[in-house]
């Protein structure tokens, strides 16, 4: 018996809405962004989008979030059409889909210590307490090869790799079941890359 996909993508098709005015006319049109993606994920397994610059991945990233809105296709998640969920179901299906951005530093409150960061997914959710929320969030430090004494610091005070680590660490904090990787590595410099790529296999 073969295993259900994890996530399968079936025609997804994402537009933007272009507003232009002319004279007394104006028109309303459409671009579209993403046309016609599918693919599926089974459990353990990897998959990388490749394309120009443009092509639609993030986008593409974007709508299996739910952080963009798709306009047509399915998103099926865990058995689940993501499209057909309401705010609160889909909030709680974020439990199993986490992102990690390919500039983490824009999604880091740069007066949150770096141990904070990395729980917040835990508060957010309200998994477990104060006290092994901080523990959770030092182990991952250290599973990042960050070291837990990082935990203390701010964000301004870390590498562009380091901050990866801990965008990575964030991510899997909820353990959650598919981790969408929006071009990790691609801020960072040839040196890191490699080490952030292995990580992000272990």
């Amino acid at each position: 018996m073969t295993e259900a996909p994890l996530l399968e993508v079936r025609d997804l098709q994402v537009e933007y809405a272009l507003r232009s005015s002319g004279g007394l006319r104006r028109t309303h049109e459409t671009l579209r962004a993403v046309n016609g993606v599918s693919f599926s994920i089974q459990p353990g397994e990897t998959l990388g989008l490749v394309g120009e610059s443009g092509c639609g991945k993030s986008t593409t990233a974007r709508a299996v979030l739910g952080l963009t809105p798709a306009c047509a296709g399915e998103i099926r998640f865990d058995g689940v059409d993501l499209r057909t969920l309401d705010a609160a179901s889909m909030r709680a299906k974020r439990k199993d889909l986490q992102v990690v951005f390919q500039d983490p530093s824009a999604s880091f409150n740069p007066r949150m210590s770096i141990r904070d960061i990395v729980a917040e997914p835990l508060v957010v959710h309200d998994v477990g307490t104060r006290r092994s929320r901080t523990a959770e969030a030092l182990d991952l430090l250290d599973r990042v090869g960050l070291g837990a004494h990082v935990g203390s610091r701010r964000p301004s005070e870390l590498s562009g790799g380091q901050r990866q680590r801990v965008g990575i660490a964030r991510a899997l904090a909820l353990k959650p079941k598919l981790v969408v990787a929006d071009e990790p590595v691609s801020a960072l410099d040839v040196s890191v890359q490699a080490q952030v790529l292995n990580l992000l296999q272990d």
